[in-house]
């Protein structure tokens, strides 16, 4: 390597270090906010520039909840998608749905995709009344497809959708004959919260161990999901808002032939397709960190 490139990458990681020491928000643990929606408290979690340019709403996948997927915190590791998303001038939020993180079910002890969606909405109205629209929405997994059914209802308070890990076709009904009556509240294991990192040079040791701990300790019950013919209810025809569809090469929950007839169907003429490579289902907490970073950066600050 040259000097003088030697000396501008230095001068790159120098800048880097300075931007995140200048944000409060950045390692710090979020602030909670408890939102109401139709009567029940919902955690709301959030991190924050000094000066936001824009603002997120983080939607978390099937199994475990918002701290432990977007804030997890690993010794001597940059993981939190939080906190790099403030790093980049993002007012990042992350909602915990019923039966999640520090959200409590309610009375049916259940939830069904049309509930979390609509929760979804009753988080962006508040943050429409508190001065935070417009406000871009990332869904993860499960998240991803509840992000969709928001997007489709209520384009007015969406400014651009990110999708990742996307995992079912849309129009498909995978509902299980009839869920139990009374939800089953079993318990979850380490070897689940595990599970995602497939890849053993994507992830360290310490980021697995980590996330592991965070997740047990976060959700130690696995929330109950019903009615999931209600994912009969996706149309990406109705998708009207900015689209970025977000594919780790190697997700096994991403196929790219699901995510062509999504992209394809797109209501909107505003949308891009990126795939990261060298990372699977939680790329974001892997070696493609940055990357993934990049590409968000780059439809939000477009």
């Amino acid at each position: 390597m040259s000097e003088r490139k030697r000396i501008c990458r230095w001068n790159r990681l120098v800048l880097g270090v300075l931007l995140v020491a200048a944000s409060p928000a950045y390692g710090a643990a979020p602030h909670a906010h408890t939102v109401e929606v139709d009567g029940h408290p919902l955690r709301v979690w959030e991190k924050a520039p000094a000066a936001p340019r824009s603002t997120m709403l983080l939607i978390h996948g099937r199994t475990w909840s918002s701290r432990p997927d977007f804030d997890l915190q690993v010794p001597g590791e940059a993981r939190s998608l939080m906190d790099g998303l403030v790093g980049q001038g993002t007012r990042a939020l992350a909602v915990d749905l019923r039966g999640y993180g520090e959200t409590p079910r309610d009375t049916t002890g259940w939830l069904t995709p049309r509930r979390a969606a609509d929760d979804v909405i009753g988080v962006l109205a508040w943050l429409e009344r508190t001065g935070g629209a417009p406000v871009h929405l990332f869904g993860w997994s499960y998240g991803a497809l509840v992000a969709q059914l928001v997007a489709q209802a209520r384009p007015d308070l969406v400014a651009g959708l990110i999708l990742f890990g996307y995992p079912l076709r849309p129009g498909i009904d995978v509902d299980p004959p009839n869920a139990a009556d009374a939800p089953p509240r079993l318990d979850t294991t380490a070897a689940a919260a595990a599970a995602d990192f497939i890849l053993p040079e994507a992830a360290t040791a310490a980021t697995v161990e980590s996330f592991v701990a965070a997740a047990l300790a976060a959700d130690p019950v696995r929330a109950d999901w019903r009615d999931l013919a209600e994912w009969r209810l996706l149309d990406p025809a109705l998708v009207t808002v900015p689209v970025l569809l977000l594919e780790a090469f190697h997700d096994p929950l991403a196929r790219d032939d699901q995510h062509a007839a999504l992209f394809t169907a797109l209501g909107t003429d505003d949308k891009a397709w990126v795939v990261i490579p060298g990372g699977a289902h939680a790329a974001f907490l892997e070696a493609p960190r940055g990357y993934f970073l990049r590409q968000v950066d780059a439809f939000v600050h477009r």
